[in-house]
């Protein structure tokens, strides 16, 4: 039966749009809907989710394609859609709900609320009929709408109850963050360090990046061996298994099993973006030649599968096709060995565990968990160099077999805050590995941001199908500040670091509090929703304060600005009661406390040759300095918002570089050999 369209068809979201044809008479979030909502004395049912979720595609297939279901919703509720990656704000607040009513979260989220946007129920996955001790949506439905009508005072009891334990609590800049906060979290991280398999905790298992870019500050900042061990297991363990994409590069979202080997398949831009930071890192204090090749994998991933044509990078790749998780990913047998030939095939089936009995539901996912190269080279009569290069041209094979079938749906909006991580991500790994194309992507993706989602003197959060929409939140703010700083420190270019300026200035116009210290996550002109909080808890990305704190930390130090510096500190002490109690959770604001102890040195490089300036450079650039900001000093450089530079121009030797370090310069040296001695 062909289905008409309701309100979502004039959505941009691709969530939102994967609803359109729904028999739901849904509603994009709006006044439009809370007005109906109060006229007719009704209850409103919000339903949250992304395009590339695999629990709401089962949602939307068993209750809102449902004709039952979509009737008692037509009847009894007014409908609201919500994409949480457009709106996070919408998210966190009724996520916080169910987290408080449940114990737990996750997506599709669905909150029932009162006219005025207060909660009474919220759950996450109904199914249809209730079964197995989980509520289903008829019931729920038939249940609420009841209680609706006939204990209005109940409901409104609840509803005033629960939005009373949102308000935000009274915070105020007070108390330094112990320093003690950053042992503590990594004694924490050890305990629940997996030494088996490496990551945190049990299935399902996350990569978890924050931690890891912790730890290597950690490690480098106290020589705590076992710190760097914690990564590089980790790290090893990830590139091996299952949540790597051994064929097209890439990672996926998580693994359902403590050994990495089954993934949930979709792909997140964030953790591309967070996964390139920690292997161009791990890579900088190791040396490790196996990240370098994960980092080549990835950027080649993203280049290839989440780039829009002007630059920008997609948002995410969904995990099912053809109506199945994983089936885009996955190999019999006979399929690798129909391809590849029984020499090559066989070896390609012996490294990466392709059997005829398969090891995911009868088929195989490619993974590297147990092989030992030396023993498998042996046994196929060859060098392991040979091996390896033996299987990269089957994976080639392989990639251009698997473009063939039915890919996964691709949610296209451009998120600047993700945006911004990548920009970082690239930045890095280009100086790091002297790849001027990882530069120029980054580069391509600022200048779409700006072209796209910069007005005046704020940001919005996403485009999508030449459109703008929704203001920019503070991970806009501060993840493209990231991404600012890195570009500023990979390139030298003076236009990065004065837009890191611009941009900080509306940070704190626009989120920040002079009261309490730290910044709200929405905008001051923002739509006024149930509460405006502050946030600092960590999940899958790091939070928007914790990124504030630690970029305006390095953005102050190479403007020698300290009354910037104070401001931060100002920031880190608005969280001190979340840091003591969670610091696991805090941890990249327990990362900018860090760089207050260590302090750090500020690198001012000069002179007429540009080979031994470039020589300073490259070991700036290719070695682990976390806590160090360096520039060059030029002839026209605006002294007056890059102080650091002042005074120190010199056309007149071949190389002068200035150390600087707690507001001190030594006196500057003229040869790299005196240099590299100053740094160590």
């Amino acid at each position: 039966m062909d289905r008409q369209p309701n309100r979502l068809r004039m959505e941009k979201s691709p969530y939102l749009l994967q609803h359109a044809y729904n028999p739901v008479d849904w509603y994009p979030w709006g006044p439009e809907a809370f007005d109906k909502a109060k006229r007719e004395n009704k209850p409103v049912f919000v339903s949250i989710g992304y395009s590339t979720c695999h629990w709401c595609h089962v949602m939307e297939e068993e209750s809102f394609e449902d004709d039952e279901v979509a009737a008692l919703l037509n009847e009894h509720f007014v409908s609201i859609k919500v994409d949480r990656e457009e709106r996070p704000d919408i998210d966190a607040i009724y996520m916080e709900v169910c987290i408080q009513q449940t114990g737990q979260g996750g997506w599709p989220l669905n909150a029932f609320l009162t006219y005025d946007q207060k909660p009474f129920y919220v759950g996450t996955y109904f199914p249809k009929e209730s079964k197995y001790g989980r509520p289903g949506m008829m019931d729920v439905l038939h249940q609420l709408a009841e209680t609706y009508q006939s204990e209005p005072e109940h409901i409104q009891q609840i509803s005033e109850g629960v939005a009373n334990t949102l308000k935000p609590r009274a915070r105020t800049a007070g108390d330094e963050v112990p320093s003690d906060a950053m042992h503590a979290a990594f004694q924490q991280l050890s305990q629940q360090f997996d030494t088996k398999y490496g990551g945190f905790g049990g299935a399902p298992k996350f990569p978890s990046p924050s931690q890891l870019l912790f730890l290597l500050r950690y490690a480098k900042w106290t020589g705590e061996d076992k710190a760097l061990l914690m990564v590089e297991k980790t790290l090893h363990s990830i590139a091996n298994g299952g949540i790597m994409d051994h064929i097209g590069g890439g990672f996926a979202r998580y693994s359902t099993d403590e050994m990495w080997l089954v993934p949930h398949f979709e792909k997140m831009l964030h953790d591309q973006a967070l996964l390139l930071s920690a292997f161009t890192e791990a890579y900088q204090m190791t040396r490790n030649p196996r990240y370098k090749e994960i980092v080549y994998s990835t950027v080649a991933f993203l280049k290839r599968e989440m780039t829009h044509p002007d630059g920008g990078f997609y948002s995410a790749i969904d995990a099912d096709s053809e109506g199945e998780e994983g089936t885009y990913y996955i190999w019999s047998e006979n399929e690798v060995l129909a391809l590849l030939g029984e020499t090559k095939g066989n070896l390609f089936c012996d490294a990466y565990d392709i059997s005829e009995e398969g090891n995911f539901e009868g088929k195989n996912i490619p993974h590297l968990i147990g092989t030992d190269m030396k023993k498998l080279a042996e046994e196929h009569e060859m060098s392991e160099v040979t091996a390896w290069q033996t299987l990269e041209e089957c994976r080639k094979q392989l990639l251009k077999e698997r473009e063939k079938r039915v890919y996964p749906h691709l949610d296209d909006k451009i998120l600047t805050a993700w945006n911004g991580l990548t920009i970082a991500a690239l930045a890095k790994a280009g100086a790091t590995f002297k790849e001027p194309a990882f530069i120029d992507m980054a580069e391509k993706a600022t200048s779409f941001i700006e072209k796209h989602l910069s007005e005046d003197d704020f940001l919005h959060a996403r485009f999508r199908d030449g459109e703008a929409k929704f203001l920019g939140y503070v991970d806009d703010y501060a993840f493209l500040l990231w991404g600012y700083i890195d570009l500023h420190q990979a390139t030298g270019s003076d236009e990065h670091l004065k837009r890191a300026i611009t941009l900080s200035v509306s940070l704190f116009k626009r989120f920040g509090s002079e009261e309490h210290g730290g910044f709200y996550f929405t905008d001051q002109d923002a739509e006024k929703l149930l509460v405006r909080d502050m946030t600092i808890m960590e999940g899958a990305m790091p939070s928007g304060n914790g990124v504030a704190a630690l970029q305006l930390w390095r953005l102050a130090k190479l403007t020698g600005n300290h009354k910037l510096l104070q401001k931060v500190e100002q920031l880190m002490s608005a969280f001190t009661d979340e840091v003591i109690n969670y610091p696991t959770g805090v941890l990249t604001l327990l990362t900018a406390r860090m760089a207050f102890e260590v302090g750090g040195k500020e690198i001012v490089v000069s002179g007429s040759s540009a080979a031994g300036k470039n020589e300073i450079l490259e070991f700036l650039h290719t070695t682990f300095h976390p806590f160090d900001v360096w520039l060059e000093a030029e002839y026209e450089s605006n002294t007056e918002t890059i102080a650091l530079t002042e005074g120190k121009y010199s056309d007149t030797e071949p190389l002068v570089v200035y150390v600087c370090e707690h507001s001190v310069c030594s006196a500057p040296v003229r040869d790299v050999g005196s240099f590299l001695e100053k740094m160590d």
